[in-house]
Order: C-alpha cells, then sequence, then structure tokens
C-alpha cells in the first residue's frame, strides 16, 4: 500500500483576516511511501523564504521525491489545500514510474492533530490512463525545471553577493588589499598554496586580480577576489557588508594596499613638459589620493572589521599594517635619510578636512614623495594606537613591518623609466638591500601565519646577510639585537618593540590627535 501522511496542527482554515502561509516539508518514510509535514504561521520565516522551489501563492506543487534534489525538501504556499502530486517510486530519478493526487482537506481542527489521511493504491483505478501519463510528464518535468531556476538563481545570487567559493570550513580567513600584484600578490599565493588559509583577495581590479590568481596556479577554494578601492569609503563599507555574506570569522586583515606618485608635484624634468608628474590625484571622497587610499581607507577598513576579527577563534587573530624604511620609524636605517623626508608637523593640514586644495597633513606645499612617506607613517601610528586601544581587551594582535626593499614592483610604476631600470641595480650592488616579491611575499606570509609572529606591538624588520633587510640573515623574530650594517650604521633594520619604534610614530600625543581627526573624517562611513 502506498501512502501520503499529513500531519496537522491547528487549523489549516483559510482567514482572510489573518493572512497564513503554509509550510509543507516533504521527506522519505520508506520505500514507496512520503511524509508531507504540514505547519502555518502568520508570516514566512526565513526558512520558508528560502525554499528550493519558489511556490509562494501557487495551488499546485509537483515534486519529484526519487531526485536527490528534491527529496526532504521544503515549500511554502498560501493556499490552505494545495494540490500534492507524490512520484510513487523512491528510487525513481528523472522520471517518476506512477503518480497519486491528493487534494488536503479545506479545513482540519486541533481535535485532528496527528490524523493520518491514506491514499491506496486501489484509487488508481479512477484515474484515466491518459490523466496518469500526463500527470507523470508534468511532474518530472516540472520538477526539472524547478531545480533549474533555482539553481541558476541561486548562483546569480551568490555571484552578486560575492560569497560563491568552495574553501573548507575549517580554513583560517585572511584578508589582503592590494592582492593583485606586487607584494599583496606573492603573499596571498605563499597562503593559498598552504592549503590551511582562505585568502580573500581585496583588490580595486577584480579582473586583473582573477587574472594573475589563475596565471600564478592558486588552488582553486583557497582564494577569493572581492572588490575594494581604499580610496572611496562606500567601497570599503561595501567591501565589510560583502564578506559578512560570508558568514565566516576574520583571522588575518593585512594591510597592504599602496599608491605611490614621486614625480606627481613636478612640472617636467630639465625642461617644463618633459615627464610632467600631472599634480595631486583626488579621490572619491575629495582627499590626496596618497592619503586616501594608503592611510585613511586602511584606517576605516581596521576600525569596522574589528568585531569580524573578534570572532575569531585564531590564538591570536592577527591586524599587520605594511611599514617601509622611509617612514624613518629608525633613525640609524640609511632609507628615512632620503629627501624629502616624511613629517606630519602639527596636522594641520588634517585638521583643516584634508580635502582640496589641501593636499598635505601639514598643511604644506604638495610633494608626490612626500605624501607617500607622511602616509606610511600614519600607517605605523595607527598600528601602534590599534594596539594601545584594543589588545588589551580583545587579545588581537597588531603589528607592522618592513618586508625588505622590493625594488622590482608596480609601486614604481609612476616613477621615470630610468629610475625603474637603475634603482634594481643600485639596491642589489650598492645597499645590498634587494629583496624579490616572492621572498619579501614569504616573510608577510610568515607574519600572518607564524606563531613566532603573535606579538602585538612590534614592527618587524629582516636582518639581510649584509645588515640592510636584504635577502638571508636573520628572520625577524630573533631579529632584536643592536648590530652594524652594511655602512657602519649600528642599530639598523632590526625588529622593533612597541616602546622602540622611533621617529614621529612614537609620539603618543600625536598618534591620539592622529587618531581623533581620521575619525571625524569617517564620521559618516564608520
Amino acid at each position: 500500500m502506498d501512502c501520503i501522511s499529513f500531519y496537522r496542527e491547528g487549523s489549516l482554515r483559510h482567514d482572510s483576516r489573518y493572512h497564513r502561509w503554509y509550510f509543507f516539508e516533504l521527506k522519505p518514510a520508506g520505500k514507496g511511501v512520503a511524509k508531507i509535514m504540514a505547519g502555518f504561521s502568520k508570516k514566512p520565516s526565513k526558512e520558508m523564504e528560502s525554499t528550493r522551489l519558489c511556490l509562494a501563492g501557487t495551488s499546485m506543487i509537483m515534486l519529484a521525491t526519487g531526485t536527490a534534489h528534491c527529496v526532504g525538501m521544503t515549500f511554502v504556499s498560501a493556499d490552505p489545500s494545495p494540490r500534492v502530486m507524490v512520484s510513487n517510486s523512491l528510487t525513481a530519478h528523472a522520471r517518476p514510474v506512477q503518480a497519486r493526487t491528493w487534494r488536503l482537506p479545506r479545513h482540519t481542527s486541533l481535535r485532528s492533530f496527528g490524523a493520518t489521511a491514506q491514499v491506496q493504491g486501489s484509487q488508481t483505478s479512477r484515474w484515466s490512463v491518459v490523466s496518469q501519463g500526463l500527470s507523470v510528464c508534468a511532474l518530472g518535468l516540472a520538477a526539472q525545471r524547478g531545480a533549474a531556476r533555482y539553481a541558476r538563481k541561486q548562483k546569480r545570487a551568490q555571484r552578486e553577493a560575492g560569497f560563491f567559493w568552495e574553501a573548507e570550513p575549517d580554513q583560517k580567513v585572511a584578508v589582503i588589499t592590494g592582492a593583485s600584484s606586487g607584494l599583496g600578490l606573492a603573499a596571498a599565493k605563499a597562503l593559498a598554496q598552504d592549503g590551511k588559509w582562505l585568502v580573500i583577495m581585496a583588490c580595486r581590479d577584480v579582473v586583473k586580480a582573477e587574472k594573475v590568481a589563475k596565471e600564478g596556479k592558486f588552488p582553486k577554494g583557497n582564494y577569493k577576489v572581492m572588490h575594494l578601492d581604499l580610496a572611496a569609503n562606500s567601497s570599503v563599507q561595501n567591501f565589510v557588508r560583502t564578506f559578512r555574506t560570508l558568514d565566516r570569522p576574520l583571522d588575518a586583515l593585512v594591510c597592504n594596499a599602496a599608491v605611490y606618485f614621486p614625480n606627481a608635484h613636478k612640472t617636467g624634468v630639465v625642461v617644463p613638459g618633459l615627464f610632467p608628474g600631472g599634480g595631486p590625484r583626488w579621490s572619491a571622497d575629495d582627499h590626496e589620493l596618497s592619503f586616501a587610499a594608503n592611510y585613511l581607507g586602511h584606517f576605516l577598513l581596521c576600525n569596522l572589521m574589528l568585531d569580524d576579527l573578534k570572532k575569531s577563534t585564531a590564538s591570536p587573530p592577527k591586524c599587520i599594517i605594511l611599514g617601509t624604511v622611509t617612514a624613518s620609524v629608525n633613525d640609524k636605517e640609511l632609507g628615512g635619510m632620503i629627501p624629502p623626508l616624511a613629517d606630519l608637523g602639527d596636522l594641520s593640514g588634517l585638521e583643516s578636512g584634508m580635502k582640496a586644495p589641501i593636499t598635505m597633513i601639514d598643511g604644506g606645499e604638495f610633494d608626490g614623495a612626500k605624501a607617500y612617506k607622511d602616509s606610511k607613517v600614519c600607517d605605523v601610528m595607527l598600528m601602534r594606537e590599534l594596539h594601545r586601544r584594543y589588545h588589551g581587551s580583545t587579545g588581537i594582535a597588531f603589528s607592522s613591518l618592513y618586508p625588505g626593499c622590493i625594488a622590482e614592483t608596480n609601486l614604481f610604476r609612476e616613477h621615470y623609466p630610468v629610475f625603474q631600470s637603475l634603482f634594481p641595480v643600485f639596491q642589489r650592488n650598492v645597499t645590498r638591500a634587494y629583496v624579490s616579491e616572492e621572498e619579501a611575499g614569504r616573510r608577510l606570509a610568515a607574519v600572518v601565519s607564524d606563531a613566532e609572529y603573535d606579538k602585538s606591538g612590534v614592527y618587524y624588520s629582516w636582518q639581510g646577510k649584509s645588515g640592510t633587510g636584504g635577502e638571508g640573515g636573520l628572520e625577524a623574530p630573533v631579529n632584536t639585537e643592536k648590530k652594524a650594517d652594511w655602512f657602519l650604521n649600528f642599530g639598523s633594520f632590526r625588529t622593533l618593540g612597541y616602546d622602540e619604534i622611533g621617529g614621529e610614530a612614537a609620539d603618543n600625543e600625536r598618534c591620539i590627535k592622529l587618531w581623533d581627526l581620521s575619525q571625524k573624517l569617517i564620521a559618516d562611513a564608520a
């Protein structure tokens, strides 16, 4: 005997005063048997709204219970007595062998709770052969088309929401800004190939990021590209909202992205008009672009994603902000002595709103190279202030680092061609500070993943064979002692603790003032 059991709870009377939705769940109950569980509510719940077949408001439901994508699925109907067609054989695949038709009662009472209505196999005789054939065909077609429509709709919605990926649930999650080239790409590749990380490549150019990830043979399921333009506060907000659709905690946030316009302030080289710099660039929020993309966007991102880091089960979750030798946090390093020197002054430009025509944090005349250096000082100050405010209460490890001189990188794409050709040669043979993108990426990936880099408030730096931060030498966690480098500078290129960080970044009062003024700039977005 084939039967369909209908379990009733409460009244199924359709009352126009209370617009009720009826929830049905189709479950296999043994060979040749299917159960329809029914309930109702005044409003469809989230479970109802996310049904596999969108049948709300219909009175005819056709399901192939023999197919894997329909067995155990649910549907919602505004009709209290929908017509349900169920296959007879639960082992059938695309086309069920037989079908039964059963119209649910128009209304029931609480006294009938737990009652069972059975459809006997003998009822088949009441149907004509033609009706059975049409029912079977309609049943299979509806199931196929419904499942296909649902799959297309879900894939489209998932692509738009940004969470269609095939990651393992136990993978840690790292967000790396500026991961489509240079250091960010190298670090993303190292982490993705490690297999323990799902790397979110947060990039302005998502097409480029997808391309380089495929060319770099990133393992599928170990990376995901998401759009992020750090020079636009609205884009930062959208990125955070999209990330949260993943429903995953954040284990590491790497603030790496940067732009550099060293000649933007120049009218020309030798004679006016030869390689003109083009003047300052502006962000979507009308800030000078180096300041916006290198610092302010990361300031907003860190503030918005603190809650995501707090949810991490990693010990500890990490927030890593890239520094640079030119930020002058160690006055013994030669790179910090090259003019124009970073100088935030009294932050008067920032205090005035840092919008056009104001281009510099100190309120001075625009200089493209100095704007970059100033923004990187701000990044180190941001790291120190995050550590001071949040490490004790959250356990999040905040750190910064200088991964070495990456002389061949897209960061210099705005520089003169002759500089791009000679700079790597100079760093290899004169300063001996050269590191490849691959080596720098390995160093950054280690800060993200290795337990040796779990300290907070630290500025990591590698020794290099010549003591100038190049390849080789001591790793950053043990590179803490003062030694003479290739140029006999004592104490350069070493890892600095919170209280050892020097220069403007060591000024606690200025760090607090920078934080407060930055909060005002992002007040509408935070």
